[in-house]
């Protein structure tokens, strides 16, 4: 190393003094110059390039009254530079893309044609081929850049380093020419050791460039690193250097003329670097130590000098850590960052490149070394079409939204940047060049960020949010930067996801506007053009309510409050009961929220608000779209006095299966911390196991523990049941921390005379404990037996407000609150309030009119007394029937509802029980089976997979036991579950189960989401799906969300409190090959269209074969669903009864068994396909 640098400084020394005397002959020469070569003016000059770079000098061109011409490629028909010159001619046709700019031939015959008198190379592509100048020189056409000779010398890695160390500028070890095979490679290697460096002899821009830090990569890299060269270049030829490690790049920015003046208008830093592709570059660099950078300007010039540089270069080099700098390479051309060159110095470096190849001298143009200043800092970051999460990869597609930032400090060079434009995977990357400039490096970065911030780019992704962490990064604000700062600084893929909810929205709008609503409408209604008004609502706090009492005294203080309480309270199920009842559990939060701070200012008495848990919660998320805990937290925050109340299975928390025991005690806690006060703990089963560990979960999570008895008519399944109803209370009473009891009347089978029996006798067992009655009006009897309930002691009852009431739902709360005016149960609700409260949901149900259950149903019906169909199944059932092409045949599904529930051994009907039995019962009805004949062949029939499960165990022990032999036929040698289900089940990795979402969904992942994904991982994994592709939807009115708008309908949507949009449909374009159509919007005054797929068309294309009934061997569609599994492959031998697919539809699955022993020869259908009924799914031979 000492024999080397002592070469290199006598070397360098000598050649100095060469150098000295050179320059001194060329200051004589440069002095008579304007007389001894000719001007000659440019007027058209063609750029042998595309993109950003052909756009800016065309600009440059344009300034000093030059005509343009550019050229382009086929797949550029569409690109922002052709339109942008004078001129604009194809190329390379019928060639691949990239070959197109390489057809010297082509472009020369182009220039000519249409007198060209210059061609600017631009970067990349032809810009540092030698033969490209020389045919230009040939054909008369001059070369804005060096001559051919320089472009030949600097443009060969090996040649530019010889003559570097002849310059006497230091130089990295490495190979004295290219190297043509491995072992030359292996030799070096052995002589320097590793890492080591390939790079293309023949072009930069970090193509064919690879670092070798280990022998056993040695072989990849360089066939990886020749291909590359090839590709890029036209030559695979490379050399090979000793890898400086951690090194920062700088590189010095040179300007010539033809009378061999040279100056540097000083140094870029660009350390920062990704696979040796410079990401953002500054200037000048940052904590330069001032003797470096003259040394590092002094040797740019020399070398210049060294080979009679003529035009715009950049000399770069490696500076290690230590000080010491080495040349690397010059690049013979205008490079992608000389935009901050000429922010910092004001010198515009294309003007200049025009003017020299004219034949103007540098102090003509006033440019002279100490005329060239540095103003401030300046930093330029490329925005590419790349994602920063895929490790970078490129993205394409069509640019749907294109919005840029600007303001003082800010230039930008942009390519084919555009509302429409699409980006082609044939060429680089960059979709605009963002500099910004400022008087220190945290000024500037300052603008950046700010400016990077404005961009709206929609359609693709870009490195934005990627580029955005680097400029907020302390090391890059007030530190130095190596080429190492990426790969050190993993922080940087700590990406802030883009929002992007505007162009989703007009996204799922356009959806609907094609293809209709995105949830199932069960019957053919359109929601009501009139939006419900919302009463007034006085400013201010609203008024102390039973919540203040509960976060003030705790859950038993509370219950001893509310035994304490003169009158009778009411809970309103308005919220979600009601709701579930009569519009099949559609109720939007959008309407919800709009409500809620009229209830809390006008209904502060009331025990509480029913909102959350059972079948709202899975419904919020599957069909409609939005997040059932976002909707307890909006709910928390408008109704802050009066305490919350759900739903919670017991052990099925809010499913319809068994989860682990920590499971249940974790959404209990969770819920809690969101808001929720009460927690109604039932089970469909009333087994008393499942119970016990719903209540302590809620217990232990602080709530209000309602202990809940599911009531079964005046026999009911218990042979005494007055009598089981006040053992199984005084047992919840000693072993469980109960604070009121909760009687669930869910079918409505309580009649006034059995309500003053059992309340009276609870009461008189119970003196201190608070009981709440639940019941629904199906009858039309509920008015009277919640009167009769309160009269014998009850202290709460439930109920809805008028027009949410009756029939399917709870009794009225109007006709309770009048009923108890001036008696001692006086509820101290005013009536006046209730009719507001009403007339609000009276119109906010018309906006669910495809959902609601009087599109059939007139009147309620006493046969529930007979049925048992619990009145939030009633309507749920209803339209499930209607959806599966059964809803003429209601009646036939009640009444087979009633055999249902006496094959399975008449039991206690909520959910999931109640579900249970209407399964079986659509498929009974479905299939034409009596009970007799399910009975019969109950060993091979495909039964609904509730029904299996609930056989196996799964949701815990009816009373009475499993019925047999109806049991042990379905399930033949099928597992069965023992004792309690969730107790056999292991505990849930809470931590392993976010870390998976979070692998799949990214960072922004809550405690919340990772309870729903316990809950229902398929329906939470669709819904993220969803929002992720449409945004949120949840700010949409409910017409809107249900029907999409009309055309030229102008409406609002309130993102955030103070971002609102302003959009009009505007139209609707025809099928495209594609199966898409073009819906155009104005977006706040800009008009944005998005491409949709026209599933209706796509699906009246498709023909499904159909199963023909007598071939036994092909199996079709038991109903009309989606498939969710395809459990065997075509050659798969299979048995009688073995499991093929399962189906779903709304919320039933199916399982598809085989109806003979055989081999599947074919599959119809696959994972996600849309079945109707018998359509074919497979064929089996024997």
């Amino acid at each position: 190393e000492l024999c080397y640098a002592g070469v290199t400084r006598g070397m360098r020394s000598a050649l100095g003094l060469l150098a000295v005397r050179r320059a001194c002959c060329l200051s004589r020469t440069t002095h008579n110059s304007p007389q001894t070569l000719e001007y000659k003016p440019i007027k058209k000059v063609m750029v042998a390039n595309r993109g950003e770079i052909a756009i800016r000098v065309f600009r440059a061109c344009t300034e000093l009254g030059i005509r343009t011409v550019a050229v382009y490629s086929e797949q550029d028909t569409g690109q922002m530079h052709r339109q942008k010159a004078d001129e604009a001619y194809l190329i390379g046709k019928g060639l691949p893309p990239v070959a197109a700019y390489l057809d010297i031939p082509d472009i020369i015959k182009v220039a000519k044609e249409n007198d060209v008198d210059a061609i600017h190379p631009g970067y990349g592509f032809l810009s540092e081929r030698s033969d490209f100048a020389q045919a230009c020189v040939d054909a008369g056409v001059r070369f804005i850049g060096p001559s051919p000779d320089v472009v030949r010398m600097m443009g060969d890695k090996v040649e530019a380093r010889s003559i570097a160390i002849r310059a006497g500028v230091p130089v990295v070890p490495g190979t004295d020419g290219p190297i043509t095979c491995l072992s030359e490679a292996q030799e070096f290697s052995n002589t320097y050791g590793f890492p080591i460096i390939f790079k293309a002899a023949y072009g930069g821009g970090g193509r064919g460039m690879r670092v070798v830090k280990e022998y056993e990569e040695l072989e990849e890299n360089y066939q990886r690193a020749y291909s590359e060269a090839l590709a890029a270049f036209g030559n695979g030829a490379l050399f090979v250097e000793k890898f400086i490690e951690r090194p920062r790049h700088i590189e010095v920015q040179i300007l010539g003329d033809k009378y061999g003046n040279v100056i540097h208008l000083y140094e870029r830093d660009c350390s920062i670097q990704r696979r040796h592709q410079k990401v953002v570059e500054i200037a000048p660099a940052v904590q330069l130590d001032p003797h470096l950078r003259d040394r590092l300007t002094a040797d740019s010039v020399n070398l210049a000098r060294q080979v009679g540089y003529e035009n715009a270069g950049t000399v770069e080099f490696l500076v290690d850590k230590h000080g010491r700098h080495y040349f690397i390479e010059v690049n013979s051309r205008l490079q992608v960052e000389h935009t901050v060159t000429e922010q910092v110095t004001d010198v515009d470096l294309v003007h200049a490149q025009l003017r020299v190849c004219e034949g103007r001298s540098l102090p003509e143009l006033g440019l002279k070394q100490d005329k060239i200043r540095i103003n401030g800092f300046a930093i330029q970051c490329r925005v590419t079409t790349e994602d920063p999460a895929r490790g970078f990869q490129p993205d394409t597609g069509r640019l749907e939204v294109f919005r840029s930032g600007e303001g003082m400090g800010i230039r930008l060079d942009s390519a084919s940047a555009f509302q429409g434009a699409v980006i082609s995977p044939h060429y680089d990357s960059l979709l605009v060049k963002v500099i910004a400039s400022g008087k220190d490096l945290p000024a500037a970065a300052a603008k950046m960020n700010r400016a990077l911030a404005e961009f709206r780019v929609r359609g693709v992704k870009t490195n934005i949010p990627f580029l955005q962490n680097v400029l907020s990064n302390d090391q890059f604000l007030y530190g130095t930067v190596d080429t190492q700062f990426i790969d050190e600084n993993q922080e940087l893929f700590n990406l802030k996801p883009v929002q992007n909810r505007a162009q989703k929205l007009l996204h799922y709008l356009g959806h609907v506007m094609v293809n209709g609503p995105t949830t199932p409408i069960p019957v053919k209604a359109k929601p009501s053009s009139i939006d419900p008004v919302i009463p007034p609502v006085p400013l201010g706090e609203p008024p102390v309510g039973f919540r203040d009492v509960l976060l003030r005294e705790g859950p038993e203080g509370f219950a001893k409050a509310v035994r304490a309480h003169k009158g009778l309270l009411l809970m309103d199920t308005t919220f979600r009961d009601a709701h579930q009842s009569l519009l099949a559990t559609r109720v939007r939060t959008h309407d919800l929220k709009q409500i809620a701070p009229f209830v809390a200012h006008n209904f502060n008495n009331l025990f509480s608000v029913e909102n959350w848990g059972g079948a709202t919660f899975d419904v919020a998320m599957r069909f409609l779209c939005e997040c059932p805990w976002k909707r307890l937290q909006e709910l928390r925050a408008l109704l802050p006095n009066v305490p919350f109340q759900m739903l919670l299975r017991g052990a099925n928390a809010v499913g319809y299966t068994n989860y682990p025991d920590n499971a249940v005690f974790k959404f209990c806690e969770v819920a809690k911390e969101n808001g929720m006060d009460i927690f109604r703990v039932f089970d469909s089963l009333n087994y008393l196991p499942n119970l016990m560990l719903g209540m302590e979960a809620a217990g232990t999570a602080g709530g209000v523990v309602e202990a809940s008895i599911s009531y079964t008519g005046d026999g009911g399944s218990e042979p005494n049941p007055l009598m089981w109803f006040i053992s199984t209370t005084y047992m919840f009473y000693l072993y469980c921390a109960i604070y009121t009891f909760f009687l669930l009347d869910m079918a409505g089978l309580l009649k006034p005379e059995s309500s003053r029996m059992l309340i009276g006798a609870l009461r008189d067992r119970f003196p201190d404990m608070p009981i709440h009655v639940h019941t629904h009006d199906t009858a039309g009897a509920g008015v009277a037996a919640m009167l009769a309930c309160a009269e014998a002691g009850a202290d709460i009852v439930d109920v809805a407000v008028d027009s949410m009431a009756g029939m399917t739902s709870q009794p009225s709360m109007g006709a309770i609150v009048a009923c108890t005016k001036g008696t001692n149960l006086s509820t101290g609700i005013s009536l006046e309030n209730v009719y507001d409260y009403s007339e609000y949901w009276e119109v906010a149900r018309g906006l669910y009119a495809p959902f609601d259950c009087t599109a059939t149903m007139k009147s309620g019906n006493a046969d529930v007394y007979e049925n048992e169909i619990p009145g939030g199944q009633y309507t749920n059932l209803h339209f499930q029937a209607h959806s599966m092409g059964l809803g003429h045949k209601f009646k036939e599904v009640k009444k087979s509802y009633t055999e249902a529930n006496k094959l399975l051994g008449d039991l206690i009907k909520v959910t999931p029980s109640s579900k249970i039995v209407g399964d079986l019962a659509q498929f009974m009805v479905q299939n034409s089976l009596t009970r007799a004949e399910v009975e019969e062949r109950a060993d091979e029939l495909s039964f609904p997979l509730s029904v299996v499960e609930f056989l196996q165990g799964h949701i815990g022990i009816p009373h009475g036991g499993f019925p047999e032999p109806f049991r042990s036929k379905v399930l033949k040698n099928m597992p069965r579950v023992e004792g309690r289900p969730g107790a056999s089940l292991p505990a849930m990795d809470f931590q392993a189960l976010e870390k998976q979402l979070r692998e799949t969904h990214g960072n922004d992942i809550t405690p919340e989401d990772v309870m729903s994904a316990a809950m229902y991982p398929k329906v939470f994994q669709e819904f993220k799906e969803f929002t992720h592709q449409f945004g949120p939807v949840d700010c949409l009115n409910t017409r809107l969300f249900l029907d999409g708008p009309k055309i030229a309908e102008e409406f609002e949507v309130e993102l955030e409190r103070g971002k609102t949009l302003h959009i009009k449909a505007l139209a609707l374009g025809d099928l495209n090959k594609a199966g898409q159509r073009e819906v155009f919007f104005e977006l706040n005054g800009a008009l944005r269209s998005v491409l949709v797929k026209d599933t209706v068309a796509m699906k009246e294309m498709h023909f499904h074969p159909k199963a023909l009934k007598d071939v036994r061997g092909q199996v079709g569609a038991p109903m009309p669903g989606k498939v969710v599994e395809v459990k065997v492959k075509q050659g798969q031998a299979v048995e009688k009864g073995q499991p093929l697919c399962v189906l779903s539809a709304m919320k039933m699955e199916t399982v598809v068994n085989s109806p003979l022993s055989g081999t599947v020869v074919k599959i119809y259908v696959n994972a996600d396909s849309s079945l109707e009924g018998d359509d074919l799914i497979l064929e089996i031979t024997e």
